[in-house]
């Protein structure tokens, strides 16, 4: 039985060939640290993580490629900035769809005299932003909010919500965790203070790589969460205060980074927009063909209707049988690989209506076909007609 992976928001599977041949290089060939090493193997290594840095910045349109920090993952680094940013008796905004990823540090903060508050979002996953100019207070410190659902993949008006944040002399910090890679993201123009990724989804690299890009608002008050040996300024045992040694203690994932570095390499080189049209293309395929079902009364579509204002991340709530034994035939009777569940955000499942239970999430993927999403309506549409 043929498989077919329909979990890239997830992961992204498979990874370029290059991403995998960097790594081995690195394993069989170089080996060597950087920042503690005198020689030229060294140096090399270090000029490739450097060059990686210059390519996430040019992406994302970031200041300067020294702000950008290396994490093993976009948990990680959100943590680092919403631990390292926020005090007692700061106050911040999130949206009602955000991950764990960002709830669980803000709900341990609130434990310590952080508060939050969030801001409402319609059935489909978008954000009311005409409810945040009501909900700023004298103490609201930032706002934190995620730029495409990973349960449905409705995508947040950024920009919009970047500017006002501009407006209200408020940071703006957002969870790239889904649209790095996949999403068009310029710094500047969305007034971002700080983005947080993760390389294993849409930027296509390895498990185990992250980081986050700072602009220059964030960088007077923002408090490094781990500190050791940098390998810089080693006769002082005070933290260096330039990046990105500041936030980058021990050793880094260099074979994880060199991976990351060859798939930012393939991706400028095939083209963002080629392959978001791509991924929306099948996206359009698949939710037209759910429109029968729905029609039927068998299944619920979550997220926008159409294509536009989301990502090829589609979840639904089928009306007839548990979502989990219907992922589970879907496997295994069919090959068909899903997510399901609360995709560790239940407060976008209380928004969308489907806490507790959760849905079946299918993502796409660069490697997809059209042939793929058929399979996949076929195998469904099989499994909710027996009750």
């Amino acid at each position: 039985m043929r498989q077919i992976y329909l979990d890239n928001g997830s992961t992204t599977f498979p990874k370029p060939k290059a991403v995998a041949e960097a790594m081995y290089r690195y394993l069989t060939e170089s080996g060597s640290n950087v920042g503690r090493g005198d020689y030229s193997r060294a140096y090399a290594v270090e000029e490739q993580v450097y060059e990686a840095r210059e390519l996430l910045c040019g992406l994302f349109h970031g200041e300067d490629c020294r702000n950008v920090i290396f994490t093993k993952n976009v948990t990680e680094s959100l943590n680092v900035i919403l631990k390292g940013l926020l005090r007692p008796g700061d106050h911040v905004l999130v949206s009602s769809m955000e991950h764990n990823a960002v709830m669980r540090p803000l709900t341990q903060l609130s434990k310590r005299g952080v508060s939050f508050t969030r801001i409402p979002c319609r059935e489909d996953g978008s954000l009311c932003l005409e409810e945040m100019e009501g909900l700023v207070r004298e103490n609201t410190r930032a706002v934190v909010l995620t730029h495409a659902s990973n349960v449905c993949g409705t995508v947040m008006p950024i920009e919009e919500a970047g500017d006002f944040c501009r407006r209200h002399h408020l940071l703006f910090i957002v969870d790239g965790a889904q649209s790095a890679g996949v999403l068009p993201i310029d710094m500047e123009t969305m007034h971002i203070d700080a983005l947080a990724f993760t390389g294993h989804k849409g930027l296509l690299g390895p498990q185990g790589t992250g980081g986050f890009v700072l602009g220059e608002r964030m960088l007077p008050d923002l408090e490094p969460l781990l500190s050791g040996g940098t390998g810089s300024l080693s006769h002082t045992e005070e933290v260096p205060e330039f990046l990105p040694d500041r936030f980058e203690p021990g050793t880094l994932n260099l074979p994880g980074i060199l991976g990351l570095r060859a798939a930012l390499l393939w991706l400028k080189e095939t083209g963002l927009e080629r392959i978001l049209c791509h991924e929306l293309d099948l996206t359009g395929q698949f939710l037209q063909g759910l429109m029968p079902l729905e029609a039927a009364g068998q299944v619920r579509i979550l997220g926008r209707p159409g294509r536009e204002g989301r990502t090829g991340v589609v979840s639904i709530q089928p009306l007839t049988q548990d979502p989990a034994q219907a992922a589970f035939r879907l496997d295994r009777d069919f090959g068909i690989q899903t997510r399901v569940g609360l995709h560790c955000a239940p407060a976008a499942h209380r928004t969308l209506g489907t806490f507790p239970t959760g849905t079946i999430r299918f993502s796409f993927g660069w490697w997809n076909t059209e042939e793929d999403v058929a399979a996949a309506l076929r195998a469904l549409g099989q499994i909710l007609e027996q009750r």
